[in-house]
């Protein structure tokens, strides 16, 4: 039974990204949360009815401890699940400028981001390698190519799960394993919900927002058979704003 893992994915990109997976590849989610369980079984919900099973898998990506006893007790009482897609999603931002960033404001952007990629991914590759057949999509950011004042420790964390992608795309590739990272602009959502949207957008070549849906298209692709040769990538979501 093949499954897909969507860390952070009981709303907004996460969401968005599980749905698509459900319905275009019909895959069974792996939909992981922190906190909002509600909001989690209502997306459960919503993937189930596109014919697929989900299951929800509550832990923090940020805790190794509690992330592999998650990723373990899921296996253990799932022998015959083959988890073939990992889709690195969970991100938190803590925003201000570096010369008062507090450590806790460091620590927990730099953990949830590129920790939890490593806490996730590592456990699971062995059995990509095993099969011979995987995919591993990290979504970064924007601010992790460029670089955005008040968004130092994000900007960090992105950017090195960018050149995680890279070297790992290299250690894996002859597997058929494929890892890629899509880095969004500025997408309507929660986290952009107090951006001023007018005076943006006129940064915007597009003049506009991005939405979760399109970033969810762009991860399916990549998560799906027709993306075989594309690995290593870092594919810019973001009206033309940057490239």
């Amino acid at each position: 039974m093949k499954y897909a893992l969507i860390t952070g994915a009981s709303r907004g990109i996460g969401k968005a990204i599980a749905l698509k997976i459900a319905q275009e590849l019909q895959y069974n989610i792996l939909l992981n949360f922190q906190s909002n369980a509600e909001a989690a079984e209502s997306t459960k919900k919503l993937i189930e009815a596109e014919g697929v099973k989900c299951e929800l898998l509550k832990f923090d990506v940020a805790d190794a401890e509690k992330t592999s006893k998650a990723l373990e007790n899921f296996t253990k009482n799932n022998p015959e699940a083959e988890i073939e897609i990992i889709v690195n999603n969970a991100g938190i931002n803590r925003d201000g400028l570096f010369m008062w960033m507090k450590p806790e404001d460091w620590h927990s952007v730099i953990n949830t981001s590129l920790n939890g990629f490593y806490n996730v991914t590592q456990p699971l590759i062995k059995d990509m390698l095993k099969r011979r057949y995987g995919r591993i999509i990290n979504i970064v950011s924007l601010s992790g190519l460029k670089g955005n004042a008040g968004q130092v420790n994000y900007s960090a964390a992105k950017g090195a799960v960018v050149a995680a992608t890279k070297a790992l795309a290299q250690e894996i590739g002859k597997r058929k394993v494929t890892v890629n990272a899509v880095a969004p602009g500025f997408i309507t959502s929660d986290m952009t919900a107090d951006f001023d949207d007018n005076e943006l957008k006129k940064l915007i070549p597009l003049n506009r927002f991005g939405e979760a849906e399109e970033v969810a298209d762009l991860v399916s692709f990549l998560a799906s058979k027709k993306a075989s040769y594309i690995t290593g990538e870092v594919i810019n979501i973001n009206g033309g704003l940057y490239s």
